[in-house]
């Protein structure tokens, strides 16, 4: 089971989302049809198979606008859903429910997409021993939120930020004269917990990176032909990452070279929300 996120992390993004909603003077459709002392009770139901993740949204969008709503969790974040599946249900104030209904279906169903097309890539590589992670093409705002969604689909996640691991790139290269030169810099600004990853476009970039043994060789656009030579040539010594061209019907290839990890950055910007629906009960 993933482990959740703490409410401190997520309530900023709802209230974010509710009061951009909610704009200068609140739900006037709500207001304007419902009883202010009305009752309503709802659940969270998918139309589409796919894997759940980010129930707490929704719960915290229904109880920024009624604290004292129920809210049950039907599912947990990372279980597998049917259509049909009833993720969660809820009863409160008809008009609080129904103003949180668009945010907390908005980002539950963000979330949902990125778990199920994470799921997708980790059974494709199933019994390789390649992992699934994912990269910072993340929707500004929520990269907490997607690389959550991304673990509840059984993926790993990558660095958070620019602050919690080197990642030296081509234009990095380009800057300080070379590969080698680069993770020499590298290696002699890192902490003992800080780890160093490199990226590299040809085999004879490796080599001259290896020598200064980076934690992680990020092996950008290689061929098959290439990524196997990759993996015979570092013997260990880095752990070695495939990056670029990866989809749902290369990803196994991929793996079968014997890389390390696969990073895919679609989990994230491409994935497509799961149709998730709000029905009265």
């Amino acid at each position: 089971m993933t482990a959740p996120l703490p409410d401190l992390l997520i309530t900023p993004i709802v209230q974010a989302a509710l009061a951009e909603d909610l704009g200068r003077a609140g739900d006037v459709t709500a207001m304007a049809c419902i009883d202010a002392e009305a009752r309503l009770s709802v659940a969270f139901v998918s139309r589409k198979p796919g894997v759940a993740a980010g129930l707490a949204c929704a719960r915290l969008a229904i109880h920024a606008l009624d604290p004292d709503a129920t809210f049950e969790m039907r599912v947990a974040d990372g279980d597998p859903l049917a259509p049909g599946s009833v993720l969660a249900t809820a009863q409160g104030n008809a008009r609080a429910i129904l103003s949180a209904e668009r945010t907390g279906l908005n980002l539950l169903g963000r979330l949902c997409g990125v778990a199920t097309l994470t799921r997708a890539y980790v059974d494709a590589v199933d019994g390789t021993g390649a992992r699934i992670v994912d990269t910072r093409k993340t929707t500004p705002g929520l990269r907490h939120l997607e690389k959550y969604a991304v673990r509840c689909g059984g993926g790993v996640n990558h660095r958070f930020g620019l602050d919690d691991a080197i990642l030296i790139k081509d234009n990095h290269i380009a800057a300080c004269g070379g590969v080698a030169e680069a993770v020499r810099r590298a290696r002699a600004f890192a902490g003992h917990l800080m780890k160093v990853e490199v990226e590299v476009d040809g085999l004879d970039q490796l080599e001259d990176a290896l020598r200064y043994g980076p934690d992680v060789v990020m092996l950008d656009n290689f061929s098959l032909d290439e990524l196997r030579a990759a993996v015979a040539a570092a013997k260990g010594r880095a752990v070695l990452e495939a990056s670029g061209g990866v989809n749902l019907q290369t990803v196994r290839a991929i793996a079968e070279t014997g890389v390390d990890v696969i990073s895919v950055g679609a989990l994230t910007h491409s994935a497509m929300a799961l149709d998730i629906g709000l029905d009265a009960i």
